[in-house]
């Protein structure tokens, strides 16, 4: 009798230690996998940047705080139809040129962005059956990042430049596009409201 009640107090033993461990080694692979998972979801971070030439995501949004810009509100055919002014900006997301050069398209915007249409279009997406059509950014994409080019009210291309361009120099070709007084001989340009909805661009007084 003593050997029975024995060999079942064993067995219980087991049982209730055997499920402690299976729940211990269940708590321990859960622990493992979430670290796992956490250090993989921060690396992206850690290794991407506005100094390398790795991917993080829309660079207008991450490096200007302008996600706004892409994907564009209006295509190039639709600037051509209304006769209004365009600024193409090729680039790709996982360049540092073009990440630079994302806070400079956005500044441009404050100022253009209701008189002209901003047109970002990643180099990666352009058809090649396009570059024949001048309604098709495709046309002007010269093969390197970033580039800029303005086209007027009449369709002709008034800037065409790779690399970092400066605000002032595509200021400038805006400032012409729109027959306004030169940077220096003009104040700050200001928005000024319309109405509740719309603003234009002036000349501070």
């Amino acid at each position: 009798m003593a050997v029975k009640q024995i060999s079942i107090m064993l067995r219980f033993c087991i049982r209730f230690y055997s499920g402690w461990i299976t729940r211990g080694l269940a708590i321990g692979s859960l622990v493992l996998v979430m670290v796992i998972v956490w250090s993989g979801l921060g690396m992206p971070s850690a290794l991407a940047g506005l100094e390398d030439d790795g991917f993080d995501g829309n660079i207008f949004a991450l490096y200007s705080g302008n996600g706004s810009l892409v994907p564009p509100r209006v295509t190039l055919t639709d600037s051509f139809n209304r006769a209004k002014p365009a600024l193409l900006v090729f680039y790709i997301d996982d360049s540092r040129d073009c990440k630079t050069f994302a806070t400079t398209v956005s500044q441009l915007q404050q100022f253009y962005g209701r008189a002209a249409d901003f047109i970002p279009i990643s180099a990666d997406a352009i058809a090649p059956e396009t570059v024949d059509d001048p309604k098709e950014p495709g046309h002007y994409y010269r093969g390197l990042v970033p580039q800029t080019v303005l086209i007027n009210q009449a369709g002709e291309v008034v800037l065409d430049e790779v690399g970092q361009v400066s605000f002032e120099t595509i200021d400038d070709q805006f400032r012409q596009v729109f027959d306004l007084l030169p940077r220096a001989e003009s104040k700050e340009l200001k928005r000024k409201a319309i109405n509740e909805i719309n603003t234009e661009l002036v000349r501070e007084e």
